[in-house]
């Protein structure tokens, strides 16, 4: 994989772009493709996002997410306009199997691939061009690094603002993480300078959920939540039974595994979902607890050192007793004891 400071000269020339990001694309991903989608549009190019599934309504509010292709509903025509492009931008994402059923569609694309994204271990032989920093906050970040390297600084307007800066709340916490750093705060403030309503995107972001979503968050937290504090650790369940009895819908368990972590002493936090093909597994962790290896290895998954994901393929009781038994047995090398 080549820098992605060596096609900067190359996109003076008008062509046919893609994004694309991972699938359920949350804040970070649908915000850094719609910005670099309205950037990239100003550039004299024809761009089309592609989601590879459905995304949250939450989101729905972004400028030019009315445009984004869902793959799963548009096949034919997301495949075509894929195998007419020149450039795909892939976001957000540090292997291609992470778009689901995307992934032999952008395998076998002509176009050339070029990857910004700050997950760990990225398939750098998938992509001709890009850039990976597990130092960076977001992928938003990445974006907004790319527009001002590139020279295009003073391009960034309120509606490239306003996705970028969802984003950045999205994966820093709204500044709490440890990956905010400075570099994060002088980001915010130019987006500030430029117009941002930053209290409309928490709005947007936080405040505009269903009445059922709170009754699910307060059933789960009471009866689907176990606590393991000889570990160090809690852990969230949820059968496929309670997201219909709730009308739980893509985008509703967003954040909810972050919410352990505010019991004294919990260092690692675990939510295990029953979807329909899968169990779905999100981890987050505060300090040294290494979420993205304990993924890795035992949960087909990775991410981030104290944000990852993963998955199963056995059923929900069968994965927690896998997570169960591994946290006894590896508990002190992943340092929770």
């Amino acid at each position: 994989m080549q820098p992605i400071e060596q096609i900067y000269t190359r996109l003076d020339q008008p062509a046919k772009i893609v994004i694309t990001t991972h699938q359920k694309p949350d804040p970070d991903a649908m915000g850094s493709s719609l910005a670099l989608y309205h950037l990239l549009v100003r550039w004299g190019h024809q761009v089309t996002v592609i989601s590879p599934t459905n995304w949250a309504s939450f989101l729905d509010w972004m400028p030019g997410a009315d445009k984004v292709l869902n793959y799963e509903i548009t096949r034919e025509k997301s495949e075509a306009i894929i195998m007419a492009a020149d450039w795909l931008f892939c976001l957000d994402f540090n292997t291609p199997i992470r778009t689901k059923h995307l992934s032999p569609v952008l395998a076998k694309a002509p176009g050339t691939k070029v990857l910004i994204d700050h997950h760990q271990q990225p398939a750098v032989d998938f992509f001709q061009y890009g850039v990976s920093d597990t130092g960076k906050s977001s992928t938003c970040e990445m974006v907004y690094d790319f527009m001002v390297s590139s020279g295009k600084a003073s391009w960034l307007d309120t509606d490239m603002a306003q996705c970028l800066y969802a984003g950045l709340i999205g994966d820093t916490g709204s500044f709490r993480f440890p990956a905010a750093g400075a570099s994060v705060h002088r980001m915010a403030a130019h987006l500030k300078s430029v117009g941002l309503n930053h209290t409309l995107v928490h709005e947007h972001i936080y405040d505009s959920f269903l009445e059922n979503r709170l009754r699910f968050i307060g059933h789960v937290l009471t009866n689907r939540m176990e606590v393991f504090y000889e570990f160090n650790t809690a852990l969230i369940y949820v059968p496929k039974s309670d997201l219909l009895k709730y009308d739980i819908k893509t985008g509703d368990t967003e954040g909810l595994v972050n919410y352990p972590l505010s019991i004294q002493g919990i260092k690692m936090a675990a939510i295990v979902i029953d979807r329909d093909e899968e169990r779905k597994w999100s981890f987050r962790s505060k300090g040294n607890v290494d979420v993205n290896t304990f993924a890795r290895r035992f949960f087909e998954g990775g991410g981030h050192f104290n944000a990852a994901g993963g998955r199963s393929s056995a059923s929900l009781e069968d994965t927690v007793k896998t997570f169960k038994k591994v946290l006894r047995e590896h508990a002190s090398e992943f340092q929770l004891t």
